[in-house]
């Protein structure tokens, strides 16, 4: 597979800046295909997903939380720092993203600082080619809710505010680690929960933290040659027995976002509860677990781009992409959602 393979042109204008009032005012896009390549495109609403998701189905969702992972500071000599977490590797150090016209070296210091005039430094450890390692003086997660900004995505172009604060975390967040939110969540609220509930619906958690490598280019056009970035996961023994529980019964496993469903077939292959994933899905993946995928739309050339599409067929995301373009639905985080099925489980 090329990268190239799967560009396309998104205008500007339909990059979601700011989520709209209420969640469950999203667009939904479902997506029905057959083994003929023929694809049917439906425009619906968010709250429509009732009578997408039959009773004795599996909603799976990500429970994680996006933790105040971007750091300000400067160097020793003066130099303007801006760090941000990739993912935290132990209770006071962290791999981390770093911008600064040079680069500090291993072993040199960076001062970090917030409005409040507060100061504490840290450490560079090492660089693993994409990612530097760097010690904090104390635990990780307490100096970030001191000093930490909510890290909202590149293409995002606002400073982030109280909204932010509140619309860029699920309803179900409780497990903080994630420097981006599972944004096929953003679209739940209690009260869609709840009545999904009273339809017989199932509902069960995982855990991923979504790293910041989720947001780096993917830069080789052979596709095979490209590095996955790695996140750290994790499935209670309550979610595996209620998708044993789901299957013998005859209902299907939907994912709620590409991070529920990395981890679920992580897992599949691994046979591991928990640890960290670098599983990157293209097309010609044998999915185990998944039935059924609810997720926004992505970036171009991104390896989310390259999962959904190995989920339901290069072209038929393609053409559905044309579609929403088309039809303005808006796009990423903030943006719309669409619904998949695999082939063999398109009938909602």
């Amino acid at each position: 597979m090329q990268l190239s393979d799967f560009n396309y042109e998104l205008p500007s204008s339909l990059i979601a800046q700011h989520p709209l009032a209420n969640r469950t005012d999203s667009r939904l896009l479902v997506v029905k295909a057959d083994g003929a390549n023929c694809v049917q495109l439906l425009d619906l609403q968010f709250k429509d997903i009732l009578s997408l998701i039959k009773p004795g189905d599996l909603l799976v969702f990500n429970d994680t939380k996006v933790i105040p992972a971007r750091l300000h500071g400067k160097k020793e000599t003066g130099g303007i720092v801006e760090l941000l977490i990739e993912r935290i590797s132990g209770d006071k150090q962290a791999w981390v993203q770093i911008r600064a016209s040079k680069v500090p070296k291993a072993g040199s210091i960076v001062h970090v600082h917030n409005l409040a005039g507060e100061t504490f430094a840290v450490e560079m450890i090492g660089y693993d080619g994409r990612f530097y390692e760097v010690r904090f003086p104390e635990n990780v997660f307490g100096l970030l809710e001191r000093f930490g900004e909510l890290p909202l995505p590149p293409y995002i172009e606002h400073q982030p505010d109280g909204e932010d604060a509140q619309r860029y975390q699920t309803v179900m967040a409780k497990n903080p680690g994630a420097v981006a939110a599972p944004t096929a969540g953003l679209h739940f609220d209690e009260n869609i929960l709840q009545r999904l509930n009273d339809l017989g619906v199932h509902q069960a958690s995982i855990t991923l933290h979504v790293g910041a490598g989720t947001f780096t280019p993917v830069r080789e056009e052979d596709l095979s040659k490209h590095k996955m970035h790695h996140e750290w996961f994790s499935i209670p023994d309550e979610t595996l027995k209620l998708i044993e529980k789901t299957r013998s019964n005859g209902g299907r496993i939907i994912a709620v976002g590409t991070t529920s469903l990395r981890a679920l077939e992580s897992q599949a292959i691994s046979h591991k509860t928990s640890g960290e994933t670098n599983l990157f899905i293209t097309p010609g993946f044998q999915f185990k677990t998944v039935d059924c995928l609810l997720t926004n739309f992505h970036l171009p050339k991104s390896t989310l781009l390259m999962l959904v599409s190995a989920f339901a067929g290069m072209g038929n995301i393609l053409t559905a992409y044309q579609h929403a373009i088309d039809q303005k639905y808006r796009f990423f985080s903030y943006g719309d959602a669409m619904f998949l099925c695999r082939l063999e489980n398109t009938t909602p």
